[in-house]
This record gives C-alpha cells, structure tokens and sequence, in this order.
C-alpha cells in the first residue's frame, strides 16, 4: 500500500506534476462551459427556426441538425482545424469551442424541439384567456414545463460533452487526457495514471449530476 501511495504521488504530485494536471483540467472545464453557454444559445435559435413557419430555413435547421448529430465530433473538429479554419489565424482551444458548440447545438435543438412539443398547449390556451401576453405565457406556462421535461436529458449532454472535448488533443491542445496520456509515457506507468484521469473525469461528471440533483432538490422544497 505504501508503494502504491509512492508511485501515485510520483506520478500526480511530484516535480509540480499536479500543476500541470491542473492546467489541462482547466482546459477541458473551459472548453466544456463555452461550448455549453454558445451550444446551448445556438440550439435554442436553431429549434426556433427549425419550428418557423418559413419552409427553406425549416429545412435548412433540418438539414444541420441530421448532418451534425451523425457526423462524428472529432471528424468536425479537424474539419475546422486543419480546413475551414485553417487559415483563420484562431486559437486551437477557440477551434475547438466553436466546434463543440456547434455539435452541442444540434442536439440541444433537437432536445428543446421535442420537450416544446411535448408540453400542455391548454395551459398557454388558459394563460392567455386569463390576460397574459404571448410573451409572460411562454416566460410562466411553457418555459418551466420545458426545463422540467428536459432537465434529465440534458445533464446527460453536459456529461458526453465533457467527455467529447477528450479527442481536443488531435488538433494539439493540452487538455486533460493529453496531459494523463503524456504523464502516462513520461513516468511508464499507464495503468495507475490513467486510472486516476478517469477518476477525475468521473468526479466531474458526478458534480454535474450533484448540481442538477441539488436543483431538483430546491425546486421540490419550495
């Protein structure tokens, strides 16, 4: 046991290693909340056009959002990297956000679309006969009935997010898995660093989950 805790602190503390481990975790968080933030914002647009009563962007929407969610999200990101935006002069963390939120956005589109349709159109029927404007329907009717429809799926986009922005080192960012791999071939010890990079990964994810769960647990004591 004593080893073990030797080569760990070897491996993850020693020589300022948890520095460096720090500066790609950092990463990965930056790029993961960008591209939620602009994801998320883009999708909204997107779900509104995708719903609009004007044909060509209606299908235009469609045709983003079929070709984006089957597309493989490396395949994107080095599309941007090494074509469109080769030569934009952009930063490869600022490459890798605009490709994440793009990918994000389809599927948070998609999401909003489905949890629009699946809320209580006679609720905004009895809001509005009651006064409201179309505007206060949708802000107190439709609104909280489409984040409580899409709340689970939705910190599970947060969590594959997170997950997708672990391919960001083929285009030679030094994320958090570019750091364990490199940790990993630096100190010829693959199996304790790796494990503890997922171990990090997974407490990331079951902070997104403790945050929705604190969320629900507030709305339910109200």
């Amino acid at each position: 046991m004593d080893e073990l805790l030797m080569t760990v602190h070897q491996i993850f503390i020693k020589d300022g290693a948890w520095l460096t481990l720090g500066k790609g975790l950092w990463t990965t968080v930056e790029i993961s909340l960008q591209a939620l933030l602009w994801g998320t914002l883009l999708g909204a647009l997107l779900c509104f056009i995708r719903l609009c009563r004007v044909k060509v962007l209606r299908i235009l929407a469609m045709g983003y959002i079929a070709v984006v969610r089957g597309a493989p999200v490396l395949m994107l990101l080095m599309l941007l990297f090494y074509g469109l935006l080769a030569r934009s002069g952009l930063e490869a963390v600022t490459v890798a956000i605009v490709a994440f939120s793009l990918h994000t956005a389809a599927h948070v589109a998609e999401l909003l679309r489905a949890a629009l349709l699946a809320t209580d159109p006679g609720l905004v029927e009895a809001a509005r006969t009651l006064g409201f404007s179309r505007w206060q329907a949708f802000r107190l009717v439709t609104l909280p009935q489409i984040i409580r429809i899409i709340r689970p799926v939705y910190q599970s986009t947060i969590v594959n997010l997170i997950q997708w922005t672990s391919v960001v080192g083929y285009i030679t960012i030094s994320d958090l898995t570019r750091v364990v791999y490199n940790t990993a071939s630096r100190t010829m010890q693959p199996m304790i660093t790796l494990a503890g990079g997922m171990l990090i990964y997974i407490a990331i994810s079951y902070c997104v989950y403790g945050i929705f769960a604190l969320w629900e647990w507030r709305e339910k004591g109200r």
